[in-house]
């Protein structure tokens, strides 16, 4: 009766560890990509006298600048989630454009995010004219991270 309890005992034992392994791996998974200023630093960008050299200075050249033309700097920031073994999923998604007049003034701050699959602007400072490309903004925002690894599939 003794090395019955005993093997019980270990089978419970075993039946928790395997419980507590397969509960951890449904825990959810963050990844955040790319970058975009914290507010605060956004406002310090004075539209209309700031220049594209004190953007630098005051919160850094965005990988993404100049992407269609050398009129703005475009950052962004798309977060996933991933549960398990299921595909990851993108719950997040923003940008923050600064348009350039041509002589390299402030013309523009915009932040822009994504819900319901369209292209929503979340705060705007303008001075003339929004954003120059809101084509480009969408294809930004529609098509991160829809890409394949493989090559010529």
């Amino acid at each position: 009766m003794r090395n019955f309890s005993q093997t019980h005992v270990r089978a419970i034992r075993a039946t928790a560890v395997a419980a507590f392994i397969a509960l951890g791996a449904c825990t959810p998974i963050y990844q955040n990509h790319g970058y975009i200023p914290p507010q605060e630093d956004l406002d310090q960008i004075q539209v209309g006298s700031d220049t594209r050299e004190s953007v630098a200075e005051k919160i850094g050249v965005p990988t993404s600048a100049g992407v269609l033309d050398s009129s703005g700097y475009y950052y962004v920031k798309m977060r996933k989630r991933s549960i398990g073994p299921l595909a990851s999923k993108e719950i997040e998604r923003q940008v923050v454009a600064i348009s350039f007049s041509e002589n390299g003034v402030v013309q523009n701050v915009e932040r822009f995010g994504l819900e319901r699959g369209e292209v929503v602007p979340i705060s705007r400072r303008v001075t003339t004219s929004s954003v120059s490309d809101k084509s480009f903004l969408r294809q930004l925002l529609g098509n991160l991270g829809r890409f394949s690894p493989g090559f010529g599939s």
